[in-house]
């Protein structure tokens, strides 16, 4: 739909009670259907170290690193077809791009998963997994971006994130109930933990193909005026001739020669290495049930801490001090498991890790969407983020091997811990992270003198409102967001 037919030159003037009113109708459209969808997808990529404790070592002889190779399996697919699936995104209409990837991976998980009967076959559908599921995350965070402007964004993403944590919590939770059903119809408990979870999610995926909206502009939900509001608001929030909205092959290589990007992956691979470890390998240390009761907790804290942290960098418009909160949180935690402390002190070490890691995740999405313009330079910039930052999290399925287990340390003659390839993480964001502040502040200081030194001498802009579309967020008057 063209601008003229929303009538973008006469846009209506709200109310901040009636945008208020606006913005609220459109999350409870959106919001729930992509959280619930989320939830699931967490729930099935994670419950396989709740399998783990009910059965799955044993019966599938994982000895070895064949469980953490399975992991990895996931990670490879998972991380390469992030980039692709995002510039899919806006070829096929986003409900129906993320059904299709909701779907097919809820089929691998839910038919599959709960079938193997070797390691081989684990292997195989983890990649299946990988490959399906590459497209919903980094799919969704960037639908998010088309619909609200920049410093609405992390509140958002923090909700639809938020569902992971709280997958974090039910995974265990259900996990010990599901595991009662150990023998019925022939299937172990890890079994059922695979079907069911995986049979909730297409049924969720089915519905969400029919109530997933599109873009703003093609919004049934909403009326006319609402629809004209909303793009206007997206259009003109970064820039004042708004941004470009078509695809260019320069889009591709400028997300790839964006310094920002590069420096952006460094902080997202901090905080998500220790977010996938203690993912996929928090349930230890006791028995089965207490084990599943005991990762309840601190996922119900980190999801209370990840809204209070989304509402107020919204609220702040800014978006570092709450990602080196998460940091420090993170070395924190894992100082505390790196020690000889009682299981206590470490129980309590990995409060600080979970909500350290999932709390700041939203943070350091949101960060560099809001700093990228341009919707497909944007799209790129983000699963490339995304993508090449997951990739920690098959360094992380491949170093907690069970064998080193309760400290993990690596080798009986090595000193080195596994923790401390976590700590590396952290040292690296906690290097990073002040960088791209630093450069942030720079490049906005030159850009607010540069502009008042035009405004002293009268002198007329230097660029065509078309120039200053394709130079995004390198135009003179685009403010990086700290």
């Amino acid at each position: 739909m063209e601008d003229s037919d929303l009538n973008l030159k006469n846009v209506p003037m709200l109310t901040p009670e009636q945008e208020r009113r606006l913005w609220r109708k459109i999350d409870l459209r959106l919001m729930p259907i992509l959280s619930l969808m989320y939830l699931l997808s967490f729930l099935d990529r994670g419950n396989i170290g709740n399998a783990k404790l009910d059965g799955l070592v044993t019966q599938l002889d994982l000895t070895g690193n064949r469980y953490n190779i399975a992991l990895t399996m996931f990670y490879i697919p998972y991380c390469l077809c992030e980039c692709p699936a995002n510039l899919a995104l806006k070829l096929f209409r986003p409900s129906r791009r993320v059904f299709m990837s909701t779907f097919e991976f809820c089929m691998d998980d839910s038919t599959l998963m709960s079938l193997v009967k070797t390691y081989p076959q684990l292997v195989g559908v983890r990649a299946c997994l990988g490959f399906a599921e590459a497209g919903l995350f980094p799919g969704v965070v960037y639908y998010l971006t088309l619909w609200y402007p920049r410093h609405m964004l992390q509140y958002r993403v923090g909700l639809f994130f938020g569902a992971a944590t709280i997958a974090g919590a039910f995974s265990g939770l259900l996990a010990f109930v599901i595991g009662h059903m150990s023998g019925i119809a022939g299937l172990e408990g890890w079994s059922w933990i695979f079907l069911l979870e995986g049979l909730a999610t297409i049924v969720v995926a089915i519905i969400a193909r029919f109530v997933l909206v599109d873009f703003p502009d093609t919004a049934t939900f909403l009326t006319l005026e609402e629809r004209a509001f909303v793009v206007w608001k997206k259009k003109y929030d970064n820039s004042s001739v708004g941004e470009e909205e078509g695809f260019a092959a320069r889009h591709v290589w400028a997300a790839f020669g964006d310094w920002q990007v590069w420096l952006h992956i460094l902080v997202g691979i901090s905080i998500v290495g220790p977010l996938y470890g203690i993912t996929l390998f928090l349930p230890f240390g006791y028995d089965t049930p207490i084990s599943q009761l005991l990762t309840i907790p601190p996922y119900v804290a980190a999801t209370i801490t990840l809204f209070v942290f989304a509402h107020y960098s919204d609220k702040l418009k800014m978006r570092f001090p709450f990602i080196l909160v998460g940091l420090v949180m993170c070395l924190i935690g894992l100082s505390l498991n790196i020690s000889t402390a009682p299981d206590g002190v470490k129980y309590f070490g990995t409060f600080f890790m979970v909500i350290g890691s999932y709390a700041a995740v939203p943070g350091v999405i949101s960060w560099l969407g809001n700093n990228l313009s341009g919707q497909y330079k944007r799209g790129i910039g983000m699963a490339l983020q995304i993508g090449i930052g997951n990739f920690s999290g098959a360094i992380s399925a491949v170093i907690y091997r069970s064998q080193d287990s309760p400290r993990f340390i690596l080798g009986r003659k090595s000193h080195f811990k596994l923790h401390a390839l976590e700590l590396m993480f952290v040292g690296i964001g906690l290097i990073s992270l002040p960088i791209v502040v630093f450069l942030y502040k720079r490049i906005n200081a030159r850009r607010d003198a540069a502009e008042r030194l035009v405004m002293e001498r009268g002198e007329k802009v230097q660029y065509s409102d078309e120039e200053l579309r394709e130079l995004g967020d390198r135009a003179p008057d685009f403010r990086y967001t700290l």
